[in-house]
């Protein structure tokens, strides 16, 4: 069988894919990656096929979207699925050649690729959605349907023929209940393992993250949150990494000795070792934190994060600080708490083994078979 995995240009959305594609490939289908010009390199990192259906797109589209959006939630959603829909259009015509020249089975795309399940639905290819985070995102089909409706593919978007959701089923919203669940599997991409994660700290370890896409965003003054955050930090007698692009953590001033490490960090292993993680609410870090059983501080600053912050405390795996209420005194008060309260880590493994009872990739890469 041949699957065609399709994705926007950003690593975050990208990498829930791989172990999946990946779980494909070993069962001996002939797997490819559609993606736009700019993600090809990271693609061929995984050792997985790749093949360019449209020009580079991904960062620079979310960055000119989310100016002067202001901090609405909901306008923040519409302006990014405007966003994916003009990639789209972009990559329609692109996408519909490979679907014609190369004649893929199946077509298993990301919630916010949307070239892929157009022309799927055009040339009549099941097709299946991974839906990363826990939000509806109804904004991103709404745009879909006003930027995309005049092109001569559109045809709908509609129900696809199978949805997966990595989310434990407890914390999913009711419209989403019906989700086929698969087990998250961190993918970290080419981050490293350092030495000191095999050596137990002697002071509890901190993870401080920000995700692939926040710190891009000329919008948010990412480094001038962080930089005092980890001055503050210094309070909580912790030892403190930051796992961040390693070109941005190169343009910072010397650090407090209380940080460890600043730079690219697989998170998997890394949120394995702490006692806590401070970050914003993305899919792939927000999973990765439960399914290591890590109590959580999350401060959501678009779109499915904001939601995804509300699932870690219905868990009561973590705690909460809307933009408004963020500020690195009140960061450290909750990481007073989620250290001080040994609730929080109780709930948190009660999240991963509801995430490690989930079927794993493989079943999954085995139930598509009966879609074709």
């Amino acid at each position: 069988m041949r699957i065609l995995f399709t994705t926007v240009g950003l690593s975050g959305h990208f990498f829930p894919l791989v172990p999946l594609a990946w779980a494909c490939r070993c069962l001996g289908h002939e797997v490819m990656v559609a993606t736009t010009e700019n993600a090809v390199p990271e693609v061929l990192r995984t050792g997985l096929p790749a093949y360019a259906f449209g020009p580079p797109g991904g960062m620079a589209d979310l960055a000119a979207s989310d100016e002067g959006i202001g901090p609405s939630p909901a306008a923040q959603r519409a302006a990014h699925g405007k966003a994916f829909a003009r990639i789209a259009h972009r990559n329609l015509a692109g996408m519909r050649n490979l679907a014609r020249d190369w004649s893929p089975d199946l077509v298993v795309s990301e919630r916010a690729e949307l070239a892929g399940p157009i022309v799927a639905l055009a040339e009549d290819i099941p097709r299946v959605e991974l839906h990363w985070g826990v939000a509806p995102l109804s904004e991103y089909h709404d745009a879909a349907r006003s930027e995309l409706s005049d092109h001569p593919l559109w045809t709908g978007l509609g129900q696809a023929d199978l949805s997966l959701s990595p989310w434990p089923p407890s914390l999913r919203p009711a419209g989403s209940i019906i989700h086929q669940s698969i087990q998250h599997v961190s993918y970290n991409g080419d981050a490293r393992l350092p030495g000191w994660l095999f050596t137990e700290s002697e002071r509890p370890r901190i993870c401080v993250t920000l995700g692939t896409v926040l710190p891009h965003l000329g919008s948010r003054d990412v480094t001038g949150f962080v930089l005092p955050l980890l001055e503050e930090l210094t309070v909580l007698d912790a030892e403190i990494v930051v796992a961040v692009d390693d070109r941005i953590a190169a343009g910072w001033p010397e650090l407090p000795p209380a940080v460890r490490y600043a730079g690219r960090l697989p998170l998997a292993q890394t949120l394995a070792t702490c006692a806590a993680t401070i970050h914003h609410g993305g899919q792939g870090t927000t999973l990765t934190a439960l399914a290591a059983a890590c109590p959580q501080v999350v401060l959501p600053q678009l779109d499915d994060q904001f939601d995804n912050a509300d699932a870690v405390v219905k868990a009561g795996a973590g705690i909460r600080l809307l933009p408004e209420e963020t500020n690195p005194a009140a960061v450290v008060r909750a990481c007073w708490e989620v250290l001080g309260d040994d609730t929080y880590t109780a709930a948190a493994t009660v999240m991963a083994d509801e995430i490690a009872a989930q079927p794993g990739p493989t079943e999954i890469a085995m139930l598509l078979g009966w879609l074709v």
